[in-house]
């Protein structure tokens, strides 16, 4: 006969993978206050939009819509936000945006909530 992990041990190790996904994803980051949640939409939509397309389904930058975005991993995006990509135009946003605000970011456009 097989012995099975108890519940208490599986609500444990369950917990222990969600904290582990979470803080590789950059899930607990910390939200923006939602005064800035509504600058960010609007950097979102007027500079990024500028170079993606003011739909941000591409442009002179690639589509940033959920379904251009959600295979790329968190971390990706949130340093090409921070970063730039200098070889392909993308400028680096580290100064006017913190770690905070680019993962922000990357949930919305990964979510879609940009177009509510």
């Amino acid at each position: 006969m097989t012995a099975y992990p108890s519940r208490q041990v599986r609500r444990v190790a369950a917990l222990l993978c969600v904290a582990l996904h979470a803080a590789i994803s950059g899930a607990w980051a910390e939200q923006p206050e939602p005064a800035r949640q509504q600058e960010l939409l609007q950097l979102l939509r007027q500079d990024c939009g500028s170079c993606h397309g003011m739909q941000l389904t591409g442009g002179l930058g690639p589509a940033l819509t959920v379904a251009a975005v959600q295979h790329k991993s968190d971390r990706y995006l949130t340093t090409t936000i921070l970063d730039g990509r200098p070889q392909q135009a993308m400028p680096a946003w580290r100064g006017i945006l913190n770690q905070d605000d680019a993962a922000w970011l990357v949930t919305q456009l990964k979510t879609g909530l940009i177009d509510d």
